[in-house]
This record gives C-alpha cells, structure tokens and sequence, in this order.
C-alpha cells in the first residue's frame, strides 16, 4: 500500500470511464443504468488501448432512496440500517426504513448552542452501549463564526444532553470545512478550513494562518471523545502550539477516511481555483497550504511561486486539475461489488460526479479513475458505505446557482448504487 504514496498524476492524463454509456434522464426520479469498466481500461469505450487489457463490464442500478433534503452535507448509518442526515441550514433528518422523516430530530440545535449550520454527524465506536452522537457546527459570535463539535445522546427519537466539547481556535470567516469522524483508534478527528477571508485577493494574511501552530485554522484536530486534547498528539507539549493539531497546511479538507489494511488517514482537500488533493495524514505534517498550491487564488494570481514543492512539505498521492471540489471519501470493503473492493470513491461538488479510484492496477497504468453519475448533474456531497455493503451517495442539484453550486432548496437527494445483473 505504501505504493501508492509515490503515484501522482493529474486528472486530465489519468480520466477514463464509459462515458458513452453514461446517460440518463436529467431529473432525479430514478432509476438509472450505468455500465463501467473495471479495474478500468485506458480508453472511454473498454476497448484495448495503449497497452492497457479491456476492464471487465459491471452495470450499476442508481435509485432515488428519499428526497426533499435541503443542502444535505453528510451521512452516518445506524446499526439497524437507518440512518442520519445532516442538513448544512441545520437540521438533523432521519431516513427510518427507507423513508425520510417529515419533522426534524428534535433537540437540534440545544438554546445553548448558538449553531449557524451543521455538518457532521458520526456515531461513537461504542453507540450501541451509550448511545453518544458526535455532531461538528458553525457557530457564530456576532459576525464572525468557527468550527465546534458537541456531544449527545440519541435515543432513536431525539437528541439529548447535549453538550459543547471543544470549538476551534479559527474565529473568522472563509472556508470552514467542519468534517469530523471516529478513527480506529477511538479518537475524533476534526477538520478546520483556513478562514481566508480574502481569498479573491493577493492579500495572504488570513490564508498563512494554516501555518501557524497556535492556530487551528487549517489543520486537522486530534480529540478525545470528551473533547479534551490526547496525551500523544504530535505538538501537546510543544510551547506556544494548539496541543489538539494532528496536522496543518491545509486549505479546506472534507474528507477522511482510514484504510481498511493499512490503517492510514486518507483525506480530501479542496483547493482555490484548481489543485485539490488526496493526501495520506501523518500526525505532526505539514501539508504546504499556502506554500505550496498547485491552484490559483480566484484573482487568477498563483498561491506560491514554489507551486509543487518545499524541503518539509508533503507532496499529494494525487491532484486534480481541474479541479472537481472533493467533498468526501469512502474505502470500499464490501461484497456487493467485488470488483471494487480497496477502491476510493470521492464525491465532486463543482465536478458534479462520483469518481471511482484504483490504484496498483495493471500496468501500463497503475492508476485508473472513473467519473461515475455525471449526466445526474448533481453535486455529490458525501459517499458512503452501508451496513448492507451498498453505496450511498447525498447528492443536491435542483435550481442551481450556476454551474457547481446549490441554493437552499429542498430538492437534496439521497442515492443507493447496486449491481444491476
């Protein structure tokens, strides 16, 4: 697996899929057939090419689970199968057999939180014994917000005792990013943007903040699961450094996932204008932003003239340019889909797709990537995984702001990909 540290490639040279076969009705009322290829040819129609064997074809049924989602921003499956569904305008939604809930989960937000959206919801490892939620938020102090996380008790029904357990150094405004998860090693995990607020400028003030230790914009946090800071986090007993960083340089991370046999932390990260990236996390790194950025600043005007790489800095396992705004990230481990077991999926907001990664394929091309659901036109906002070995995907599409992006409207989706035959 470390293997795979070494592969960096663009998307423009590493792009493959059936996109010929990929077509389908623009709305969101399902179902749709897809065919791909897989592990994934070297050409759009499975045909040998460039060396590259055919892939093996594998036709996946797109349904339409629920819909009516307004913003839907991330998803968390409870062990019966049902599961929780954040709304970033905030409020918690439950899907209960297949169907969405009309009335929100009551106890969210609590009157002493003053939450201006929500973004994540995950289960403690040990939920089936305490029933404990972790939920992160913006909250605001006037007009300047930042990045908390709190904890309560689910009942199935509604929310209780909740409580605030940490909030982030990172007053201001700018990218968020907000996503929280459980690792392996009980601890939670929790992303912070780097509150640029002039990011359509040349002015770098805000932005450098990602790399300062005694801040917590632009990193990725360590916490117990009482909010406290871990004994082993790689800077709790520097002087002067926010002891809960697990790793900074980062712009807008919103994604993590661990991989199933190597246990390394994978995340997404979106950049500026170009230059997102997947990163493998290693406690106390420095992930470059703004050093080190291969977008541009909105202005047009370049992040760093070192746009690739600096002595200290972690290089990305892949990029993507253009840019498709990495939202999320999923390790399949399934059975349904054998083919695509140790396979990322990463859901693309202004890509508006979801795309299937392989790495350590056949030669001549050791790594292969698949747009998935383009002609759905939706904005992918978290891939997940279920109990039953399927693949769910939030999607939002329904009057768009332009190309990419997505008014407050209840027309987010839920999707379920199978085989289908």
């Amino acid at each position: 697996m470390r293997s795979l540290r070494s592969l960096l490639c663009g998307a423009a040279l590493c792009a493959w899929g059936n996109a010929a076969a990929q077509t389908a009705d623009p709305g969101l009322n399902g179902p749709w057939l897809f065919d791909t290829h897989t592990p994934g040819p070297c050409s759009a129609t499975g045909a040998p090419h460039g060396g590259c064997p055919p892939g093996e074809l594998v036709r996946i049924r797109v349904s339409t689970v629920v819909t009516g989602l307004v913003r839907p921003w991330h998803l968390t499956f409870l062990p019966n199968g049902d599961a929780l569904v954040t709304e970033l305008p905030g409020a918690l939604r439950i899907v209960r057999g297949g169907k969405l809930e009309a009335a929100a989960v009551p106890g969210w937000p609590d009157p002493s939180i003053n939450a201006r959206s929500l973004n994540s919801v995950v289960l403690h490892p040990g939920f089936a014994e305490n029933g404990l939620v972790y939920l992160s938020f913006v909250k605001a102090r006037g007009a300047e917000t930042t990045v908390a996380a709190a904890r309560a008790r689910f009942d199935g029904k509604a929310l209780t005792d909740v409580r605030e357990i940490y909030e982030a150094d990172a007053w201001g405004s700018g990218a968020t990013a907000g996503r929280a998860e459980f690792g392996p090693d009980g601890k939670l995990y929790l992303t912070v943007g780097d509150r640029d607020a002039a990011n359509m400028t040349d002015d770098g003030q805000f932005r450098m903040l990602a790399q300062k230790l005694d801040s917590d914009a632009g990193k990725v946090l360590r916490l117990n699961d009482d909010g406290s800071i871990p004994a082993d986090n790689p800077f709790a007993n520097r002087a002067g450094a926010n002891g809960a960083i697990y790793t900074y340089g980062h712009r807008n991370v919103q994604g993590l996932a661990w991989h199933p046999e190597t246990g390394d932390l994978w995340a997404t990260e979106i950049g500026p204008m170009g230059g997102d990236e997947l990163n493998v996390l290693e406690a106390g790194s420095n992930y470059g932003w703004p050093l080190v950025s291969l977008g541009r600043i909105y202005n047009g005007s370049r992040v760093s003239e070192q746009s690739w790489w600096r002595p200290g800095i972690e290089m990305p396992v892949m990029f993507w340019m253009p840019a498709i705004s990495p939202s999320s990230i999923m390790i399949y481990t399934g059975d349904v889909f054998p083919l695509w077991r140790g396979h990322f999926f990463i859901g693309g907001l202004s890509g508006q797709q979801l795309q299937r990664v392989a790495f350590d394929q056949p030669a001549p091309q050791s790594e292969r990537r698949e747009s998935l659901l383009v002609p759905l036109d939706a904005r992918v906002r978290d891939v997940r995984q279920g109990t039953d070995g399927l693949i769910y995907v939030l999607v939002e599409r329904d009057l768009q702001n332009g190309p990419g992006s997505a008014r407050l409207t209840p027309n987010g989706s839920l999707l379920k990909l199978e085989p289908a035959g």
